[in-house]
């Protein structure tokens, strides 16, 4: 079964882009913490590509900004390509099937004004 769960926060705003035949993508990152520390007592953080299309990607892009700590759901992806060198590259993503919102980076806090 290939499943992945992330939660993590995003490294900075989503984009969409729009293909000629009206296909959304957005390629995002989520800065996704260890949940244990290193040799130097400071937990580490991954950084991991993920793919999100069509509503989803209009979706995170309207409501998210950088900072957002979102949940996503999808699976694992390994891509690759003959390099500039004659060599393969592999690169491995996230594509997302659903997202859920959890946190944003700056609640907006607004006082009652005195009068």
């Amino acid at each position: 079964m290939n499943h992945v769960v992330l939660i993590g926060r995003l490294t900075s705003d989503p984009e969409v882009i729009e293909s000629d035949n009206e296909v959304s993508k957005s390629v995002i990152n989520l800065a996704v913490s260890r949940n244990y520390k290193n040799s130097d007592g400071i937990y580490e953080t991954d950084f991991i590509r993920c793919v999100l299309w069509n509503g989803i990607a209009k979706k995170v892009m309207e409501y998210c900004k950088k900072g957002d700590m979102i949940c996503v759901r999808g699976r694992l992806q390994v891509r690759n390509f003959e390099g500039p060198d004659n060599t393969r590259k592999y690169f491995t993503e996230v594509i997302i099937d659903s997202v859920s919102f959890l946190q944003k980076k700056h609640e907006d806090i607004s006082c009652p004004s005195e009068s």
